[in-house]
Formats: C-alpha cells, structure tokens, sequence
C-alpha cells in the first residue's frame, strides 16, 4: 500500500476565507510596494505554520516576490504610498465578478433598475456595514471599493473602476441630479490619487449646496452620510451621471439623456421608514404632492419637497382622519394602507370630497373650462367667475382664508388662498402673487 503524503497542494485560488485571500494575491497588486508587502506577509505567514524547512523555502520566495525598488515604477510606488496613508481611495481594476458570489445575488448581465431599486441595493452595504477593501470581494461578487458599490448599486455585470464607468452612465447636470445617480472624478494622471465615485441620494436643502452620499470609502466602508456638494475634496472636478438602464417602475427607460429625465414613478409602497423626522427622499415629495391634490395644501406654506416635516405629518393625519380613522392609525405617518388610499384616489379628500382619480392626477372634480383671462380676478371686480375659483380653491382644500362665502366679489381672502396654492406647486416671487393666470387655472382644474 502506498503510504499518504504528508502534505497535499490545494488549490487556494476559489476560496474567499482571509488567509487565502492573502495568499493568493492577484498579480497586479504585486506591482505595487503595498501589493509586495501583502503578498511577502502571506508567504511568510505560510511559512510560519509550515515550521522547518518550509520557513526556509517560504522566505526566499517572499524575497522573489519583492523586485528592486529600481524596477517599480514611479506611478506604483505614489500608488503604494497613497494606499498606505489611509487618505485616499485606492482601487482595483475593472474584471468579472470575483470571489464566491451566491448564485441568488450574482447579475449574469447589466440590470434595468428603477431609482428605488437602486437606493435600495446600495443601502444593504451601508446595513452590512461592508468594509473597504479594494482588493477584496463581497457575497455578491462586487470589488469592496468605491468603484465596486458603484457597479454593485447599478447591477452591473463586471466590476468597473472611476477609469471606465462613465460609460455606463448619461452625463447630466447637477440641476437634473435625481437619487440613483452618481458622482465622479477620475484622475487620469494618477488613479489612485483622489479618484472616487459616489451615489447620489437626493438634496437635504433647496439651495442643492448638501445632498446625502452613499459611497464605499477608505477608512469608512460603505456609509451614507450627508456631506456638501460635490464632496469634501475635489469638490470642482466632479461630474454628474445617470445610470443608462434607470427605469420607472411601467419599465419604460428613465434617462433619455435629458435633464430631469429618470426618476421612478412606482407606486409601491416604499416602507414607513421612508417618512417621518429625519427621512429626506422622493417619497416624502410624492406623499406632499399627493396630499396636495387630494386637498391638503393649506399645510403647506412652501413645497412639499424631500424633507420630511411637520407639515407633512399634520396633511397626513388630516388625511388619515378623513378617513374616519383614529389612533395609531391617524398619527400623520403614512402606512401602506394610506398610501394605497392616495395612489389609487380611494377615500375621502380632506375637508370631505369624495376621492377619485388617483395619486396620479388627483382628480379634483372640477370642470375646467378655459381661463376666461386675469381682468377677472382683480381688486373690485365682481363675476361669476371668482365665485367658481374660491369654490375650486376651498374644494383643493386652499379656503383657510375665507370667513365667509366664497362669492363673486374678488377680496384679499381670494388673492391670499390663490397665494397658498401657488406656492403649493414650489412657485415663488411674480409667480406666487396671489393673483390666477392660464397654469394656475389649468391646474386648479385639473
């Protein structure tokens, strides 16, 4: 019988444990200093465990793998030295899918997501607090650096890095940023060298100066945070891209190029965590702007936007108690039940009217007809015409102003619930004046 070895090679180059992952070192790390270190720290670790002789033979192959300083180049030992400082976002080059991805989790091709989608998939990295290793791999396949959550968020079939992602995207301004972007800047000249990419996830104020970040960055691992635009360095050399397969939930594309393009118009429940104090996304816009239509704008002194506030939360409620609901089911936070109400245009407006037509228009009731001109609606004048308006502004849910009527004589109630619509739809200055032309009518009418 022939007596079994005493050592047997196994193949390490599949297995994602550390040690492995050390041991098996892609060749491109080794042309770094940084790679060099890792990969002669993995032998001699080798060595350690084997003892003897194999200490012996595992220390002259470290000293193989570290060529003369002489023999790097100058961009690899800049690279190196950047890595090793912490300070920077070192990366790894765009390639397949590594690791042992799950089969489950693994894209077989680049995915047509909607925005929600999007936040969605880059949010399970913050959860899993995944940390930054750029060389190393996650459960799904993606490359642990800024590069990697990118393609990760996107469902991109490859991981790609700051050199070649663009070309998935849409270039854009940052007027038409929508949550799901990204971020960019690359550094030709030097890579590793302040090259980062993040994802956009919406605005925290109207002035567009703050925005939330969600990023996979050294020192920090995937977070999302709110930092100034564009980023806290290299702020200027950003530039803004929209995903080219971003879609809206009827699967229609989102981008087209355009600015303002994109954007999901799901109508699925997004979760009562995207509402309430702190939350700042598109949900709590298109909560505002579906209360609004369903007669919840005297609420609102400006907006509805992004940031959740007690406006929101005092429509809400009006909304819910509309319903003849009470208690925990009135407490101004959205549940899926209150959504589906203002999505499908089920329930009672608030201040009573009969829902109908749906979160998407609103359907108001009303009969538009065309807008008879603005000599109507002026100081003094008395028609049929502002009878109809202050109707339809008291029905919209705009009549806090109104003591009495409203009637046919234009007065400073009518102009001041004109204003609180206007300034419903984020309009301001000569276009908030409290005084109706074509738009105001048209969608007050609507």
């Amino acid at each position: 019988m022939t007596a079994a070895p005493a050592f047997e090679d196994i193949r390490v180059e599949a297995c994602t444990c550390p040690g492995c992952r050390l041991r098996n070192v892609p060749d491109a790390a080794c042309r770094t200093a940084h790679g060099r270190r890792i990969a002669a720290v993995a032998t001699l670790t080798g060595a350690t465990l084997l003892g003897g002789a194999g200490a012996s033979f595992a220390a002259s192959s470290a000293t193989a793998l570290a060529p003369s300083a002489s023999s790097a180049s100058a961009a690899g030992l800049k690279a190196s030295a950047t890595a090793a400082s912490g300070n920077e976002n070192p990366q790894g080059q765009p390639g397949p899918l590594g690791g042992r991805p799950s089969l489950s989790r693994m894209a077989t091709h680049d995915m047509s997501l909607t925005r929600q989608q999007i936040l969605a998939r880059a949010q399970t990295w913050v959860d899993a607090r995944v940390p930054y290793v750029w060389n190393g791999y996650w459960s799904d396949g993606y490359r642990q650096d800024c590069s990697g959550f990118i393609s990760m968020a996107w469902g991109l079939s490859a991981n790609h890095w700051t050199g070649d992602i663009h070309n998935w995207g849409v270039r854009i301004s940052k007027d038409a940023l929508q949550p799901g972007d990204m971020l960019l800047y690359h550094n030709p000249a030097n890579p590793q060298k302040g090259s980062h990419v993040v994802l956009f996830a919406g605005w925290t104020d109207s002035s567009h100066t703050r925005y939330v970040v969600m990023e996979s960055a050294g020192g920090m691992g995937a977070v999302k945070r709110t930092i100034p635009y564009a980023y806290t360095s290299n702020s200027a050399k950003y530039v803004p891209y929209r995903y080219k397969n971003v879609t809206t939930s009827g699967g229609e594309s989102g981008n087209g190029g355009q600015p303002g393009g994109g954007g999901s118009s799901s109508t699925a429940f997004p979760g009562a965590s995207a509402f309430g104090p702190g939350a700042n996304n598109a949900h709590v816009t298109k909560l505002g702007q579906m209360l609004v239509k369903r007669g919840g704008g005297s609420f609102y002194s400006q907006g509805p936007g992004p940031k959740w506030s007690e406006s929101d939360r005092k429509a809400t409620q009006a909304f819910q108690k509309a319903q003849g609901w009470s208690g925990a089911d009135a407490d101004g936070i959205p549940g899926k039940a209150t959504w589906s109400y203002l999505v499908e245009g089920k329930g009672k407006s608030i201040g009573g009217a009969t829902g109908g037509g749906g979160g998407a228009t609103g359907g108001s009731g009303g009969s538009a007809s065309a807008f008879p001109g603005t000599k109507y609606f002026r100081p003094g004048v008395n028609n049929d015409y502002v009878t109809q308006l202050g109707k339809q502004l008291v029905k919209k849910g705009f009549g806090k102003h109104y003591s009495q009527g409203p009637g046919p004589k234009w007065s400073e109630s009518d102009r001041r619930n004109v204003e609180a619509f206007q300034r419903a739809q984020g309009w301001s200055g000569a276009d908030a004046d409290g005084y109706p032309g074509p738009e105001t009518w048209k969608r007050l009418f609507r």
